[in-house]
């Protein structure tokens, strides 16, 4: 039975619940059954019933039933009824995260994910969060490398996670320019509801966060023996894999995959395994200095 988005408009927020349990059981482990559901939801065994049928009412071709075993099975035909979205489920997994939609919890998943070797103080996400929705000030100190613990006014606008830590983008009042602040080097934070944000400290008007970078990777022409492997591991096409990212943004991710960002692809050593082909498209781009070998054209 083919099942159309109408199919499920209908249904209640908990049947929707219920429904994608048993959509994600059959996915991932395989197998589910009425008493699995019974437990997770603690519902009795006629309601379990009901989901089943509905469940199978809805995708027949996904879910088959052995009576020896008592339980419910995937099928070869099997087509998810409900979007799984692969990232977010991988964080899911290797973290024990669960959003109600899933049966992370309920079954040990062999994923795994880093240590998380830095993480930020949640009453400091959560005022800058205020700070950030209400569009308001904050007053709070930081500690930078090179001048060591002070007071800023800031104005955030977005926290953004840059693959090894989190920071904060906003408006520093005391450099009167946009910047980027570790969450974790921030110790204190103030939300000021009585001051308003003035015009030039908005968002839109952090050209660096507005300029939208297309940047062309591909295998690293002088390391890499085999590049479609590499063209596998990132999903190019046709051998590039092609980004929009944010200019504030750019440097981050290059240092992130080890991105040769040289003219000539000089940096010969098998960590580098992406090469940036258009290494123009970086001009005026800040915190190129975190991109491996560029150099601006002029120097």
């Amino acid at each position: 039975m083919e099942v159309t988005a109408q199919d499920l408009t209908h249904l209640s927020f908990a049947q929707k619940q219920r429904l994608s349990y048993i959509d994600f059981k059959l996915l991932f482990v395989g197998t589910v059954s009425r008493s699995e559901i019974v437990q997770h939801f603690e519902l009795g065994l006629s309601a379990a019933t009901r989901d089943i049928n509905l469940y199978k009412a809805l995708a027949a071709n996904n879910i088959q039933y052995d009576p020896a075993l008592k339980k419910y099975f995937i099928t070869t035909q099997f087509s998810p009824l409900f979007e799984h979205d692969t990232r977010k489920t991988l964080v899911k997994l290797a973290h024990q995260i669960s959003d109600g939609f899933d049966a992370i919890n309920d079954t040990p998943f062999p994923v795994e994910a880093p240590n998380q070797l830095n993480v930020p103080d949640l009453f400091v996400v959560a005022r800058l969060s205020q700070a950030i929705i209400n569009q308001k000030p904050v007053n709070l100190i930081y500690t930078s490398l090179s001048s060591g613990s002070g007071a800023r006014e800031f104005i955030p606008h977005s926290i953004i996670d840059n693959g090894l830590r989190w920071h904060v983008r906003g408006f520093d009042r005391k450099s009167q320019s946009f910047r980027d602040f570790v969450l974790t080097r921030i110790s204190r934070v103030t939300v000021k509801y009585e001051q308003e944000v003035q015009p030039q400290e908005r968002q839109q008007e952090d050209h660096q966060w507005t300029r939208i970078m297309p940047l062309q990777l591909v295998p690293h022409p002088k390391n890499i023996h085999f590049p479609t492997a590499i063209e596998m591991d990132f999903g190019m096409q046709n051998g590039v894999l092609e980004l929009n990212v944010r200019a504030a943004m750019a440097g981050y991710l290059l240092r992130r995959w080890n991105v040769d960002c040289t003219e000539d692809a000089s940096l010969i050593s098998p960590e580098y395994q992406l090469y940036l082909r258009n290494r123009q498209t970086l001009y005026g781009a800040e915190n190129l200095t975190l991109a491996p070998g560029y150099k601006a054209s002029n120097e």
